[in-house]
């Protein structure tokens, strides 16, 4: 069985998905498994997967097609089905970058596996080749991903998961008729028990599109308020900042109200 499953949540990524693959192609270790999670797409993906898994000689692929419900069902989807001891979701639009899955591997393997939760590495920008935010401090051989940016740290990171532990963690919630829960909550649970390995490796080159959620995010503010009442709770439950809470309780109010939810 392989160590490492990169999954690939797609709705509608036909024309980039193609760059996911060929940046798994590329990949010099092999120990891995490509799980696609199509999220209802209606454009050409299950054709295109089909093609590559009946030429792809060398990892294995899995398609599992679902009616689309977000980003955070796919990731459910997504951990029932894994069953490597690692995992790691690159975007449909996103390309893991050369070496990745090798410097995950290895790092890995000289790591107590009982002891942490999994790596934390670095995303890049795909056409510039800069890195998000920034890299780890010498010293912090170890995190949180709270602790990370707690400490000053900021830009998206890549993050590895050891599988056991995300199936031990309660699936994302879905709300009737919203389709985003911040993915945010399930890292948020795993960092009150265990720590990340760090790596200031690039493991993922990403390209935020004009559609995604990263560039829509007041569209999804008012799309879906349950969701982020939900994550506006959940985040006073474990962030012990008196600024960060009031913002989160101003958002929990708001988000309940557009909600309409009279009892919050």
């Amino acid at each position: 069985m392989a160590t490492l499953t990169v999954f690939t949540p797609a709705y509608n990524r036909a024309h980039t998905l193609p760059r996911t693959y060929e940046s798994l192609q590329k990949q010099s270790c092999k120990d891995f498994v490509w799980l696609i999670v199509d999220d209802g797409s209606k454009d050409q993906t299950a054709k295109l997967v089909k093609e590559w898994q009946q030429q792809e000689k060398t990892f294995e692929i899995r398609y599992i097609y679902k009616e689309n419900g977000g980003m955070h069902t796919a990731h459910n989807v997504a951990y029932e089905n894994i069953d490597t001891e690692l995992n790691v979701c690159i975007d449909s639009d996103d390309a893991l970058a050369d070496g990745a899955v090798r410097c995950i591997v290895d790092l890995w393997d000289k790591t107590d596996r009982r002891k942490y939760a999994g790596i934390i590495g670095l995303d890049a920008d795909m056409n510039t080749g800069k890195v998000i935010g920034t890299g780890f401090p010498e010293d912090m051989k170890e995190t949180t991903l709270a602790g990370f940016y707690d400490a000053g740290g900021s830009g998206d990171k890549k993050l590895v998961y050891r599988t056991d532990i995300m199936k031990e963690l309660p699936p994302y919630p879905v709300f009737e008729g919203e389709k985003y829960v911040s993915l945010g909550w399930k890292y948020q649970l795993c960092d009150q028990k265990y720590k990340l390995v760090t790596t200031n490796t690039v493991l993922c080159n990403v390209e935020y599109q004009p559609d995604g959620s990263s560039r829509n995010m007041l569209r999804q503010y008012l799309r879906n308020p349950q969701g982020f009442a939900f994550i506006r709770k959940e985040n006073l439950k474990y962030i012990k900042d008196w600024k960060r809470n009031v913002t989160d309780v101003i958002h929990y109010c708001s988000s309940s109200q557009i909600s309409g939810n009279p009892h919050y």
